[in-house]
């Protein structure tokens, strides 16, 4: 929401400083998203007078001038404008000065071998304006050597606040006043004094419009008034200025009303060209399949759930939404409709989001305007038009009634100590409210406070408390301790959070970073991952529609930028929670912990030469250890090759697997990411191959929460024995069984057993591999004898060979 500061007097009388009512806009929930004042770009810009002007000696259509800002000597400028000569007061940019239309700083320079320096402005290079057809014309006794800015009166700054959408009041400039005001930031001006045209109802005279609302849902009011026999042209130069300022672009009188009135008082109007209809205007829900060509030149597919306004011939307007082109005001308008409806926001809300369609009108009706201002709105508007356009205004047509019952709220003043913890006199509380606009019956406790038409966000007490408390201001609250409980406090966290914080503090450990990522993604970063189940009603975003069934499409997301941006190596993990619909129809969470690794995993080097790239076997070694320390049995999963209970189509099916207990509780999927997958999410080639891994940490089983002391250590008395076995198996046995089967054959003394050695080739049959093992042996109340040792070597042997596995040579 923008507005000057001198727009912002027009309602507010005040002698507060800019940064006094900067400070307090924050301060009463109204957060500053900056102040820009244009005459700063514009203060180095001088009134000066031309007081020589002559032929270039190299150029027929350059001038060669003399120009005096007030410095004391004349500069020399070589100028092409039409207009330039003697005598003429304009403005001067001298050498040094930043021009912002073109963007480029001034310098001394030759133009066809003759020096100059500086130049004299247009309207477009200053960006005040579209004329370019020659320099600015001062009026002859403008103070030459005076800052244009100063002169100009363009020492007007811009403020820019970010509305929350629950103060719908705000949408205009006379409800930030009213903030103000009850702040202790001035006065609030009567709006007769604002608007000197009156506010006043016109007394109009011929037939009234012919209006009249079908939908009572959408649009609960419909309210309108002819102009005839007026002239539509360019606004009065102060309207344009304001619209101007903040960044509205000045079409015509007509429409820049109707945008100066939803800005200062936040009521939308809109305004027809009655030549361009056919018969009464109407109210009513849409044709499925109807089509209007809306003010943006866009062509919009209507449904039936869209309220509309519509003559006997087509659809003119997406109600309370925008305008139609069919029936706009153009430069030959002279007899018009102006409508002041009260459109239903949650209709409103729903068709925006349906056609992808946003506007200022929408913004304010969506958060809900004020329904008792339809009548003195639409007379301040049709004021505005005699006054501006001229013409004359036909009686008034009221179609339904505006949701306008008087809420009111039961209220103790004593509540507000209770809930903010701040004592505010109940005198200062009443004057508070009453400023605000509150009507306050205090004849007895608790108070019956009538609620203004315009908030319609405040539905009880605690929003009493929090008008009053941020009126106060937050900073008045007094920092209370909270009260210690004696002894030693005891530990709070459930088993599920510590094990979630054990596998973060490992994942750190291990170089991998964490991110968080929204919890909402698009519907095309979903469909992937087999779709979401659930997806929201009213997202802030198309892109953040879908409860996410994954959390990789964020990491993925994430690491894509980071490799754009430069990142030679990417190790991201998140902690977070899938989203799911349970058999019932309920809403079903699962904590689950992500991994993406991409890049490269070690760059290029003199000693290790070319970069080398993450493979699956280095994303299954971040899976086991964090498997590990989120409580898993390590020594009890088993590896198993793609099938229906996992890993997923978004893994490459020769390149992945999964980490189970038992043959269907799946704890993790990991492997090279789907090419297919990568590709939808903007990797090229050149980044190689993505690894990717999920950790399902609701599906491993947690011990109850004991005592947070651990055993003391106590290393072996004996040394550990080692041996080595080799084996032949099939290629396709998985050498995880293989591992799984020796550590089997003896639990009590074997601790350890990993594959170090893996050949095909000469000597191995074909189809077959071997697999080389070291076992680690441990004594446990005497040192292995040799029987002992042959003993263990024949179970391990014999284990082996339940999986086909033989003994070589």
């Amino acid at each position: 929401m923008k507005f000057t500061l001198s727009w912002l007097k027009e309602h507010l009388d005040t002698d507060a400083s800019l940064t006094e009512i900067t400070d307090r806009l924050t301060a009463i929930g109204l957060e500053l998203e900056g102040v820009e004042n244009p005459a700063d770009v514009l203060r180095p810009f001088k009134v000066a007078r031309v007081i020589e002007a002559g032929p270039h000696p190299n150029a027929d259509k350059l001038r060669l001038l003399k120009v005096d800002d007030g410095s004391g000597t004349p500069w020399q400028v070589v100028c092409g404008a039409p207009n330039a000569r003697q005598g003429l007061v304009g403005v001067f940019g001298p050498p040094g000065t930043y021009v912002p239309g073109p963007a480029f700083t001034l310098k001394p320079a030759k133009i066809r071998d003759v020096e100059s320096f500086g130049m004299m402005c247009s309207y477009r290079e200053l960006e005040m304006g579209e004329d370019h057809d020659g320099i600015i014309e001062l009026p002859e006794d403008a103070p030459v050597g005076t800052s244009f800015a100063d002169y100009a009166g363009l020492d007007d700054p811009v403020i820019d606040v970010s509305v929350t959408p629950n103060k719908q009041d705000c949408m205009g400039v006379r409800g930030i006043a009213r903030d103000l005001a009850a702040s202790g930031i001035g006065t609030l001006k009567p709006l007769s004094e604002v608007y000197r045209s009156g506010v006043d109802p016109v007394a109009g005279t011929g037939e009234a419009p012919d209006v009249r609302t079908d939908d009572s849902a959408g649009c609960p009011a419909f309210h309108a008034q002819n102009v005839s026999g007026l002239t539509n042209g360019a606004s009065p130069k102060w309207m344009a200025d304001r619209l101007k300022a903040i960044g509205q672009k000045p079409i015509s009188v007509l429409v820049d009303i109707t945008n100066f009135v939803s800005i200062d008082l936040g009521r939308p109007l809109h305004v027809y060209d009655r030549a361009k209809l056919t018969g009464g205007l109407v109210a009513r829900k849409a044709v499925d399949g109807e089509q209007v060509l809306a003010l943006n030149g866009k062509t919009y597919t209507l449904d039936a759930s869209m309220t509309v306004i519509a003559d006997d011939a087509q659809v003119h307007d997406i109600g309370g939404i925008m305008g139609g082109e069919d029936s706009g005001v153009s430069d030959t308008t002279t007899d018009v409709l102006i409508e002041c409806a009260y459109f239903d926001p949650e209709h409103i809300a729903r068709t925006g989001q349906k056609l992808m369609l946003t506007s200022d009108a929408r913004q304010r009706f969506e958060r809900g305007v004020d329904p008792a201002f339809l009548d003195q709105g639409l007379n301040i508007a049709t004021r505005l038009v005699l006054e501006l356009c001229g013409g004359t205004a036909s009686p008034v047509t009221r179609s339904g009634t505006a949701p306008v019952e008087p809420r009111t709220v039961t209220y103790d003043p004593a509540y507000c100590a209770a809930l903010a913890g701040i004592d505010v006199a109940a005198a200062e509380q009443q004057a508070i409210l009453q400023r605000l606009g509150f009507g306050v019956d205090s004849a007895s406790t608790p108070w019956t406070i009538t609620v203004p038409s315009w908030r319609r966000d405040v539905a009880g007490k605690a929003d009493i408390v929090e008008e009053v408390v941020r009126i106060t201001g937050i900073d008045a609250i007094p920092s209370t301790p909270l009260p210690r409980l004696p002894g030693v406090a005891k530990p709070t966290a459930s088993v599920g959070q510590l094990q979630e914080r054990r596998v973060r503090r490992l994942a750190a450990a291990r170089g991998l970073n964490e991110a968080v990522n929204w919890s909402f993604i698009s519907d095309k970063e979903a469909a992937p991952f087999g779709g979401g189940d659930w997806t929201l009603a009213n997202p802030i975003s198309e892109d953040l529609k879908v409860m996410r069934p994954s959390l990789l499409p964020g990491l993925l997301s994430a690491a894509k930028r980071n490799l754009d941006r430069g990142a030679g190596s990417v190790r991201l993990f998140e902690v977070g929670r899938r989203y799911f619909k349970a058999e019932d129809g309920t809403s079903l969470e699962r904590a689950t912990l992500g991994i993406v690794l991409a890049g490269d995993k070690v760059s290029r080097d003199w000693r290790s030469g070319k970069a080398q790239a993450f493979t699956a076997h280095d994303v299954k070694a971040e899976v086991l250890a964090l498997l590990e320390a989120a409580g898993a049995p390590a020594t009890k999963l088993m590896d198993f090759a793609p099938d229906a209970a996992g890993p997923g189509d978004h893994y490459h099916p020769g390149q992945a697997a999964t980490l189970r207990l038992g043959p269907k509780n799946v704890l993790a999927a990991y492997g090279t990411l789907h090419p297919s997958t990568a590709k939808a999410f903007g990797f090229k080639p050149v980044h190689g191959a993505v690894m990717v891994a999920e950790l399902f940490l609701d599906g491993i089983p947690l011990k109850p929460r004991g005592s947070a002391m651990r055993e003391a250590f106590a290393p072996p008395a004996l040394q550990a024995v080692t041996r080595d076995f080799a084996f032949l198996v099939d290629a396709k046995t998985p050498a995880g069984d293989l591992v799984r089967a020796v550590k089997g054959a003896d639990k009590k003394h074997i601790t350890d057993a990993r594959v170090f050695d893996s050949f095909a080739g000469q000597g191995v049959p074909e189809g077959k591999l071997s697999l080389a093992l070291e076992v680690t042996l441990q004594p446990v109340d005497k040192s292995f004898g040799d029987d002992e040792l042959k003993a263990i070597a024949d179970a391990i042997v014999k284990a082996a060979a339940k999986l086909g596995a033989e003994l070589r040579g």
